[in-house]
């Protein structure tokens, strides 16, 4: 468990995602006004692009370290989703239905960093 790291990566997984939502939600929903599928993409290819960052110095356990790595991504987004969006009660692109956010979000989390850690174990042999 490299707990550093996955803080690291937690906390730019919730940066990042936030800036990309804030840039590119307007173009889309200035289109589509009634879809809001910009904050879910953006949130698989940033969790993706970490998750695999931190999995692949892993060398023993690596579904365990991705339930792991997904837990803790889930806990410092609700925290500072906490602190910068719902006690200041300021709104936000990715806080119109928090809930839902949230649902979302420990299920693409999860299912990510799992599946991550279920392909670093495998030796795949491509010729």
């Amino acid at each position: 468990m490299k707990l550093k790291l996955a803080i690291i990566c937690g906390v730019l997984i919730w940066i990042i995602t936030t800036i990309l939502t804030e840039i590119v939600n307007p173009i889309f929903t200035s289109h589509l006004p009634h879809i809001n599928i910009i904050v879910p993409i953006i949130t698989i290819i940033v969790t993706g692009f970490f998750g695999i960052i931190y999995i692949r110095n892993i060398e023993t356990n690596e579904v365990v370290e991705g339930i792991i790595a997904g837990i803790i991504f889930i806990i410092i987004d609700v925290v500072i989703d906490s602190f910068v969006y719902i006690l200041p009660n300021s709104q936000s692109l990715i806080i119109g239905n928090y809930p839902l956010h949230l649902a979302s979000n420990i299920i693409i989390t999860l299912l990510i960093t799992t599946f991550l850690g279920y392909l670093a174990q495998m030796t795949i042999d491509l010729k």
